[in-house]
């Protein structure tokens, strides 16, 4: 197989024609080759081996296939070399991209400065001997900035490795050996650089870009012999997203290149704009890969750029010459100043984008990889020209570029059309030239490959000078491996190595393009990106001269707190917004929605989260609480003075009188009542509202079972006296104290059985939306009525009690204290009823009414059945007697006359009463002197008398003997004969009621008919005498004094001889014969009773 390579006729700088002639073959079988020169040479036929070889062939025989014509065609091939003992390939972008021809015109900045960085960078290193007695050689190509024409560029990189497969050598002439490229660098755009990188990487050839960004090159498993000093795009991306954000954007527009550079770009892009909710408006593709587009298609996308007039800021991921047809279309459309550009370092920065087309590029913001002027290159390009700079052959097109004129003996192309000649005196200048600012990520790239090979020199070669067999030629993985591990301090200043993915070190400056005067526009570093922050100047940022505030990008404006979006049909930007309900938020993770907050919390003032409303619940410190302790505590002082007074006067009469037993349990109740508020003001707690929930209910029950027993005593007592004279069962002292425990146990055993079924807990309750009670469960749903239902069944029965024996004797009024006691406390729970469900919704007043209506009733039950006690005790001591017991009271009269068993002591002082009223009745007749009215007066004074002397001569042991209801006397086994003729049915009965209690209390005590009886039977008919007319007064009066004498008991025959003898008298006075009867029977019996028992009947009081 043939192969021949031939260089086509150059022109140089000088403009003299000359010829190089070279050959590359690949060695395995020899054939006869003819050169240009006319030298006829030995050829070998390539041996290729495998897939890699197979691929090489065809591009070999590409490039060998024909010659060139004699005179070059446009673009000409050159080369830019330098000797050296290792040789690094360079592949730069020295002229741009063009449509209708492979290379366009001289790019300064980014193709010539890079490549004189490049030379640069290796006079250094050979001027510096970082290799012992080694030099480094360069064989620099231009790419075009064109991906298909770049590999085409690179396949001279792999001529060397083909020349040397199996370590075989061809030999020109026998004098020359084919150099090997060791390493490339280059190219600079991404596209480029991913061609090469997969070509080189068949050979094992390292690369190392300076301008590649593209994040796909940082997969090492595709690119494995690829590095870069420039940082990803990954890192670019992150630094322009945290530039919309701090710019206050949400809607933006992006434009890239169709390229991997660009598409890799706006894949993060996406990805991280949408991370962070901002929308993109309008995604617009820069066509690249197929040459420069027509102007319509830049206008195209502009046009949709401005279909989106809130977009305002726009990212633009693309080079610099796609970017400058953008700012054309934007002036063609008049658009100038509707948009706020963030570019990419593909073209910021760059004259070619910013001149002539300044208005349409100010306030734009870029992102540039950190890099700083590389030490002394400034002097070095500004020395060069034409003549002293022969080595880089497109030198002269950037000379005529940059003057705008033709220079003499050089070369025509489609862009020296010049008519004004260089006097070759032309000098650049500072004023007059830009530089790039990223030629450090060249001049590293040099010495990441220098630095490599001196590694690599030093452990293959041991540090000898030149370089030794183990690297001749250099092997590609071992070189890639010293590669990756280089540190050194560039020609920058800056310290660099690569990261593990081959990258260079993550370092960016936010450049800002700016109106510093009118008409005077630069790039100013106005911030920095450095290990994922972002620090920028908003100071210095001006995207019109004079407006400093960033223009809006922003579909829709926010919505205000307590809104909801609704998106736009088809449009995921942009939206209107709705207000939320009164108890609603904007939903956490759903906007569009609005989330209603839960029982017992409330949207805060913003709406955007919903706040527990504090609870509500009577605290212990405040006003309502602090006055129903106070009143219960003063409760629970009085009833603990109460219970200390009956204790210390516990024998004496009033206390035994009302039973000392169930009186100390009524006290014991009435404190627990008192006692209850204590738990209601506490904070509800589990425990809390199970002590509540007892304690109501118990302290009542323990109070009213005490008050019906004793009013279930009393109408027991006298129902079974008015029904015969049989002593009603369960009335003593035990009795009464195991049928009040049982009242007691009864509501103990619903509490337990409520207890097990539904036990109480403490537990928010809502009764709206805006209350939060912390209440027990009983609170809830009124089941404190169950605590309630069994002590109301007792006040209910109790008050029927009271109302039944309202109408006892005197002796008996504790029934009637006990009745208003009930009255009072069905009123004041009627009352309590409707208070506590109208306040529902007001817990302190709730619980406050609870207690305060607990205390009064408490309060009640002990003012009215103590207070009457504690004035006996405390004022009237005296009263507190066995006969102060039965106190005399008017009202009575008529119910009691005639019945003498039941009252003697009222009878007779009745007796006597009724004679002063006899006499005063007649002070206010006209008076007659008559017989009988003295007769009467004279009587009455005679029965006053002899009641009074009577009473002083009894003997007060007698009234000691009287037993309490709380004692047993013997039984008196007398009957009552007498009746009332005169008397009224209902007269009757009372009597009857009385006088069967009287035999009961005989019978009970085995007693005896004494004259007791008699004296009963006679003061009986004196008192019925009272009312007859004066002619019978003196009946009256001895009766009394009969009857007196007898209640009193007196036991001497003396005292009933002298009564005896009084009634005697009376009846002789009245010269009646029913009196003289009645006085011949009343000393009868007086006799008869003088001859029997000393003792009166015994009455039951105060039961």
């Amino acid at each position: 197989m043939k192969m021949l390579a031939a260089t086509p006729n150059y022109v140089n700088a000088s403009g003299a024609p000359t010829q190089q002639t070279s050959t590359t073959t690949t060695e395995t079988t020899t054939t006869q080759q003819t050169t240009a020169a006319g030298v006829t040479k030995t050829v070998p036929t390539p041996r290729l081996l495998g897939g890699a070889g197979y691929m090489v062939q065809l591009l070999a025989n590409a490039i060998g296939s024909s010659a060139p014509p004699p005179t070059a065609v446009w673009p000409v091939k050159h080369a830019a070399v330098l000797e050296g003992d290792v040789i690094l390939g360079g592949l730069m972008m020295v002229h741009s991209r063009e449509d209708s021809i492979t290379c366009g015109p001289i790019m300064p900045q980014g193709g010539i400065q890079a490549l004189e960085a490049m030379l640069y960078t290796l006079d250094q290193v050979n001027k510096q001997q970082l290799l012992p007695n080694v030099t480094l050689g360069a064989h620099l190509l231009d790419d075009c900035d064109k991906d298909t024409y770049g590999l085409e560029m690179a396949v001279d990189f792999i001529k060397g490795s083909i020349s040397n497969i199996d370590d075989a050598e061809y030999h020109c002439n026998k004098t020359q050996v084919r150099k090997v490229i060791s390493g490339v660098v280059g190219a600079a755009s991404s596209v480029t650089s991913i061609q090469v990188a997969n070509l080189l990487r068949l050979f094992r050839i390292p690369q190392v870009s300076y301008f590649s960004t593209s994040p796909e090159l940082s997969n090492k498993q595709r690119f494995e012999y690829f590095s870069r000093t420039i940082p990803s795009d990954h890192y670019q991306v992150k630094a322009m997203v945290e530039i919309v954000m701090r710019m206050g954007w949400s809607y933006v527009s992006i434009i890239y290149e169709e390229s991997n550079y660009g598409i890799k770009a706006f894949e993060e892009l996406e990805e991280l704009l949408a991370r962070h909710n901002i929308c993109i408006a309008i995604k617009e593709k820069l066509v690249k890969d197929s040459g420069v587009a027509e102007d319509i298609a830049y206008d195209n996308i502009v046009q949709k750029l401005l279909t989106k007039p809130r977009a305002r800021g726009a990212i633009i991921f693309g080079s610099d010459q796609e970017v400058r047809q953008v700012m054309r279309a934007v002036r063609r459309a008049n658009a100038t100043g509707s948009f706020s550009w963030i570019g990419s370092d593909g073209w910021s920065a760059r004259n070619l984008v910013s001149d002539d087309y300044e208005p349409e590029v100010e306030g734009t913001l870029s992102v540039q990889p950190q890099a700083n002027p590389v030490r002394g290159f400034e002097e070095y390009f500004l020395n060069l020209t034409v003549e002293n700079n022969q080595r880089n052959p497109w030198f002269v097109e950037f000379w005529e570029d940059h003057f705008q004129c033709r220079y003499p003996g050089s070369t025509s192309t489609p862009y020296n059309n010049y008519t004004k000649q260089c006097t070759t005196k032309e000098r650049l200048s500072r004023q007059n030239t830009d530089f790039e600012d990223q030629l450090q990520f060249v001049s590293d790239a040099v010495m990441a490959f220098a630095y490599a090979l001196r590694d690599m020199h030093h452990d293959l070669c041991g540090g000898r000078p030149s370089l030794c067999d183990a690297m001749k030629p250099t092997k590609g993985a071992d070189l890639l491996k010293y590669l990756r591990k280089v540190q050194f301090k560039g020609l920058s200043g800056d310290h660099f190595r690569f990261d593990v993915n081959g990258d260079g070190p993550a370092r960016y400056n936010i450049i800002h393009f700016k109106q510093s005067q009118i008409g005077q526009y630069h790039w100013v570093k106005v911030g920095e990106y450095y290990e994922g922050e972002l620090r920028l100047n908003m100071s210095e940022v001006k995207f019109k001269r004079l407006s400093p505030k960033p223009p809006e990008s922003v579909c829709s404006l926010p919505c205000d707190v307590g809104q909801a979006k609704k998106y736009v049909e088809g449009e995921s930007c942009c939206w209107h917004c709705f207000n939320c309900t009164t108890y609603q938020i904007r939903h956490p993770d759903d906007e569009t929605h609005c989330q209603l907050c839960k029982w017992g919390t409330l949207p805060d003032a913003h709406k955007q989260y919903c706040r527990a409303i504090p609870e509500v619940y009577l605290r212990p410190e405040s006003a309502w609480a602090i006055g129903a302790m106070a009143f219960s505590s003063t409760g629970i002082l009085i009833t603990l003075f109460v219970m200390g007074v009956f204790v210390r006067h516990n024998d004496t009469p009033i206390v035994r009188a009302s039973g000392r037993e169930l009186s100390y349990i009524l006290l014991a109740g009435i404190f627990m009542c008192y006692g209850v508020t204590f738990a209601l003001v506490l904070k509800p707690t589990n425990i809390v509202c199970a002590i509540q929930r007892f304690g109501v209910g118990f302290c009542f029950t323990v109070v009213y079972a005490a008050l019906l027993t004793k009013t279930n005593r009393i109408a027991r007592i006298f129902k079974a006296g008015k029904q015969s004279a049989k002593r009603p069962s369960f009335i003593s002292p035990k009795s009464q104290l195991v049928i009040c425990m049982f009242l007691v146990t009864v509501q103990i055993l619903i509490n337990g059985v409520w207890m097990v079924i539904a036990p109480s807990h403490a537990m928010h309750h809502y009764p709206t939306r805006e209350d939060n009670m912390l209440v027990c469960d009983s609170y809830i749903d009124a089941s404190y009525m169950i605590a309630f239902f069994y002590p109301i069944v007792l006040i209910v029965v109790c008050t029927v009690y009271a109302v039944l024996t309202r109408k006892i004797p005197e002796a008996f009024n504790e029934s009637k204290h006990i009745g208003f006691t009930m009255y009072t406390t069905c009123v004041i729970w009627l009352a309590f009823v409707p208070l506590y469900f109208g306040t529902a919704n007001h817990v302190p007043l709730r619980i406050t009414s609870m207690s305060v209506t607990i205390s009064l009733s408490a309060s009640v039950t002990i003012a009215c059945l103590f207070s009457p006690k504690l004035y006996i005790i405390l004022i009237r001591p005296e009263r507190n007697v066995r006969q102060s017991m039965m106190p005399p009271r008017h009202g009575n009269m008529h119910r009691t006359a005639g019945t003498g068993p039941s009252s003697m002591m009222a009878a007779a002082v009745v007796g006597a009463a009724t004679c002063a009223q006899e006499e005063k009745i007649q002070r206010h007749i006209t008076p007659t002197n008559t017989e009988p009215s003295l007769k009467t007066k004279k009587l009455c004074e005679m029965a006053t008398q002899t009641i009074s002397s009577i009473f002083t001569s009894l003997d007060i042991n007698a009234y000691n003997q009287i037993p309490y209801a709380d004692q047993f006397v013997a039984n008196n086994t007398a009957t009552e004969t007498s009746t009332t003729p005169t008397a009224t049915q209902e007269d009757n009965e009372k009597e009857q009621v009385v006088s069967n209690n009287n035999k009961i209390n005989q019978l009970q005590h085995g007693q005896q008919p004494t004259a007791a009886a008699a004296v009963a039977i006679v003061v009986s008919t004196a008192v019925n005498c009272i009312g007859s007319p004066p002619t019978t007064t003196t009946t009256a009066a001895a009766a009394a004094t009969v009857a007196g004498a007898g209640v009193v008991g007196t036991t001497t025959a003396a005292a009933m001889t002298a009564i005896a003898a009084t009634v005697t008298t009376i009846a002789t006075a009245q010269s009646s014969t029913d009196a003289k009867e009645a006085a011949t029977e009343t000393t009868a019996n007086l006799m008869n009773a003088n001859n029997g028992s000393h003792r009166g009947p015994v009455l039951q009081t105060n039961l």
